[in-house]
């Protein structure tokens, strides 16, 4: 059994079936890619996996413990955290204080922004914050303006600010889209880094397969919100349903 077990979730839109009796396993301490081509259900499945949506039919668990009609902050507490496709940090607050922020969440998950100047004077925030900052190498942005840094300074920010709550499941949506190959190059050493450092399962979603080949152990793949096939890497290569699905390809062919 996984740390995170979907099953049979449906879900629709008026008269779009977004997924339909989709199921997953997710074993712990691994990392999982969720590719397919657009329009496959990826966003709608993540959203799932959060309780952003509740599905029509299914259930997702985690841990045992089912993650439907919980609030954001209690998906939080639960261990799971998420990375969502545009980076989610502060513009106009430096690296380091946007590093500061889930070091002081109150337990109900909520934040007393104005609360920032006087915790600079909270050492074991600082100390934490500037801690994570070594481990994601930004300690020498600790000054800068956020706003100023690249898509991939920015991208790595925020997976130090979700690793500062210690999740057990971090989810990624797309977590290089919009970057130059550079900074995706980097994105790559730091997932495994992270994953090579830590006891932390990680659950991507993402469109490129650089990216998909280079961290994950298994791979499901979706299209028209179905998994066609769950495998490893190896064996998703040149497979005849996902090559039918992304290049429409007949199986048969």
């Amino acid at each position: 059994m996984g740390i995170l077990e979907v099953k049979n979730v449906g879900k629709r839109f008026g008269g779009l079936q977004a997924l339909g009796d989709v199921n997953l396993s997710i074993a712990e301490n691994t990392v999982h890619a969720i590719i397919g081509p657009n329009g496959a259900g990826k966003s709608t499945l993540l959203n799932c996996l959060v309780g952003k949506l509740i599905p029509d039919t299914g259930s997702v668990m985690f841990d045992g413990q089912s993650v439907l009609g919980r609030k954001p902050f209690e998906i939080n507490q639960m261990g799971i955290s998420r990375v969502f496709q545009t980076p989610e940090i502060f513009g106009d607050l430096t690296v380091l204080e946007n590093m500061m922020i889930p070091c002081f969440a109150k337990r109900d998950g909520s934040f007393e922004m104005n609360a920032i100047g006087s915790v600079m004077g909270q050492k074991d925030i600082i100390e934490r914050a500037e801690q994570m900052l070594e481990e994601m190498n930004m300690a020498d942005k600790r000054g800068m303006n956020s706003a100023s840094m690249s898509r991939g300074d920015k991208r790595r920010l925020e997976i130090g600010m979700c690793l500062s709550q210690e999740p057990r499941l971090l989810l990624l949506d797309e977590p290089t889209a919009g970057m130059a190959r550079a900074d995706t190059n980097n994105t790559i050493d730091l997932l495994k880094q992270i994953k090579e450092e830590r006891d932390i399962t990680i659950a991507i979603i993402e469109h490129d397969m650089h990216v998909v080949f280079s961290l994950s152990e298994r791979i499901t793949v979706l299209a028209q919100g179905t998994p066609l096939v769950e495998d490893t890497p190896d064996n998703i290569k040149g497979h005849p349903k996902v090559r039918e699905a992304y290049l429409g390809e007949s199986a048969d062919q």
